[in-house]
């Protein structure tokens, strides 16, 4: 009673700008917000966290030290498997690993938030998570909403199938310089990403795929 949380906003394009909470008790909640943006500044409210729905046992969790857990309880054995680039590949394959998955014993997918260049992915996506300067480089201060939006519905249908989705954060197979954006870069992205994705029941982290490959990194990075 009376906790106190702090949750980080986003721009999500077209002069919106939005906050994703995910409470953890039932009952009413109260939020106050805080901005540099005077007309953002000091908007105050008030929602109501309800019974869950029958599907939605909660987030996952660790239970008993050594065993995984849904919030309400309900054991998880975690069957997984990996789809790196899917998100990257374009509708008809996304629809194709869907369906699979639809009928596949797995309950948690790896996948990667930025593209991979790899063996079989070789494509160009439709989409990036940074939108362009006017020479062609990346604005590493600009995220593209069309990016999320479409990587949203992937973890929307993935949440229906009752499939975790472990999001790998960086990876050092690139071509296009997001695995060397630097350390102010790499922090904000990490800050826009986790404001953004952490109210999802369904998302997990992980901060890097393969980490000591990543040349541009230290040690140091990574704490």
């Amino acid at each position: 009673k009376h906790r106190v949380v702090d949750v980080d906003g986003f721009y999500d394009g077209a002069g919106t700008y939005r906050v994703r909470f995910m409470p953890d008790t039932l009952g009413e909640w109260h939020y106050t917000t805080v901005s540099n943006r005077a007309e953002l500044d000091g908007q105050t409210g008030a929602f109501t966290c309800v019974d869950p729905g029958p599907d939605n046992h909660g987030p996952v969790g660790v239970h008993d030290t050594f065993h995984f857990a849904y919030a309400d309880g309900t054991p998880y054995l975690q069957i997984g498997t990996t789809c790196y680039a899917w998100a990257h590949q374009g509708a008809d394959l996304e629809a194709q690993t869907l369906a699979t998955l639809a009928h596949a014993p797995f309950n948690k997918l790896r996948m990667c938030v930025f593209p991979k260049d790899y063996a079989y992915n070789k494509n160009e996506p439709e989409h990036y998570v940074y939108q362009r300067q006017d020479d062609g480089s990346w604005d590493f201060t600009r995220f593209n909403p069309a990016f999320f939006h479409h990587f949203e519905t992937l973890l929307d249908r993935l949440r229906t199938l009752n499939i975790e989705a472990d999001l790998i954060l960086f990876h050092p197979y690139d071509r296009w310089g997001f695995a060397d954006m630097g350390a102010e870069n790499d922090d904000r992205y990490l800050r826009y990403v986790v404001a953004r994705l952490a109210a999802y029941r369904n998302v997990w982290w992980s901060m890097a795929n393969e980490f000591d490959l990543m040349q541009a990194k230290n040690e140091a990075d990574w704490d």
